[in-house]
């Protein structure tokens, strides 16, 4: 999981270009998380700041406490952590995410999807992706008693529980999703969430989920209904906002539909990241080795260096975490990320979206 949001009003233009310089694109960063202007800004000056729990920067030592599998394909799994030490955890709010180190030294993100009352214990769910990079893998051979070290609790996807709302979910960005809905539900919100799969057996929390108040609910699989269209999907959207959290195709699909619809706000989160657009084609070499590796228009210099040094450290694939960010000893980037200053742009960028503005440029990594 990677936490990216961008909040935006009706009328107000999109940005085509997440990848591309310029463009008004509202980027939470990793470390100033919940800045307050940002907050005011997400609800029109109205956001009330008890929303969201501050922002915690400490290591914490966890504990996994137990593991459940949670849907029929067996692919995600439900890890519940305990404070190594008894101790309460940092509060959160919904919408907030754990960044993860694992014992191989990987950071990943994932969404806290537990109980915010449970103060003793943190819980998310992960799907297993065979080609993600290792971090699910990992996840998924945790045992129960294994330690892992997170920082957070973050808020990069923060919930308004005031007015009306429909929440739409794309498999397991249901983790980000539920409990903003069990928030919504307990406040007493209009409120509709619209959760869509591949089909009912890869779909974790559905229990859960079916037993919500009847009529709050749509769920709709791509083998039973097709893949949902954006009209479909915020069909039921009213004058107050959509949440989406899912992959690429199904944000996409709600952005070109929200200006059809009455809502007035639009906050998401991605999951994977987007694609690479308007990209041209660039050679990397490596001081190490002096390999050169060329990076196609439609491929991430951080895919094409996978390629070669698979163990290469990155975790948000989307420009904000910082993990993947690498020296620059040659050659002129074309940044496209918000997470370095301008002072740190002259000799780093991110390589998991920063590429070269053409010809060779040469890293240190």
């Amino acid at each position: 999981m990677a936490a990216t949001v961008e909040t935006f009003r009706q009328g107000r233009s999109i940005p085509q270009n997440l990848y591309g310089r310029g463009v008004p694109d509202q980027t939470v960063s990793i470390v100033t998380d919940a800045l307050d202007k940002w907050f005011a800004l997400l609800d029109g000056g109205r956001y009330d700041d008890a929303y969201a729990s501050p922002p915690v920067i400490r290591a914490i030592p966890l504990t996994l406490a137990s593991r459940e599998i949670l849907c029929e394909d067996n692919a995600v799994v439900r890890l519940t952590f305990a404070s190594t030490d008894g101790a309460d955890l940092p509060a959160w709010t919904p919408g907030m995410h754990l960044d993860f180190t694992l014992p191989s030294g990987r950071r990943r993100q994932y969404s806290l999807c537990g109980d915010p009352a449970e103060r003793n214990t943190y819980t998310v769910a992960v799907r297993y992706i065979p080609d993600g990079g290792g971090g699910s893998t990992e996840m998924h051979s945790l045992e129960e008693g294994a330690a892992v070290t997170v920082r957070g609790p973050r808020n990069g996807f923060p919930f308004v529980p005031r007015g009306n709302a429909v929440f739409v979910a794309g498999g397991i960005g249901i983790t980000a999703i539920l409990p903003m809905v069990r928030a919504a539900n307990a406040a007493g919100m209009d409120w509709h969430l619209v959760y869509c799969g591949r089909s009912r057996e890869s779909l974790p929390f559905l229990d859960e989920i079916e037993a919500l108040p009847p009529g709050r609910v749509t769920i709709r699989t791509d083998d039973a209904a097709g893949i949902a269209t954006g009209p479909e999907l915020l069909e039921r959207a009213g004058t107050g906002a959509v949440y989406c959290c899912g992959p690429p195709p199904m944000i996409d699909a709600v952005r070109r539909a929200f200006d059809s619809v009455p809502a007035t706000h639009l906050y998401f989160e991605r999951f994977s990241p987007p694609p690479v657009r308007g990209g041209v084609e660039f050679e990397v070499q490596l001081v190490d080795t002096g390999e050169i590796i060329t990076v196609p228009s439609d491929t991430t210099a951080l895919q094409a260096i996978r390629e070669i040094k698979p163990d290469v450290a990155y975790s948000c694939q989307q420009g904000f975490c910082g993990t993947c960010r690498t020296r620059v000893l040659s050659g002129t980037p074309d940044h496209r990320e918000s997470r370095l200053t301008p002072e740190e742009q002259e000799s780093e960028m991110l390589i998991c979206v920063s590429r070269a503005e053409g010809g060779r440029i040469v890293l240190d990594l």
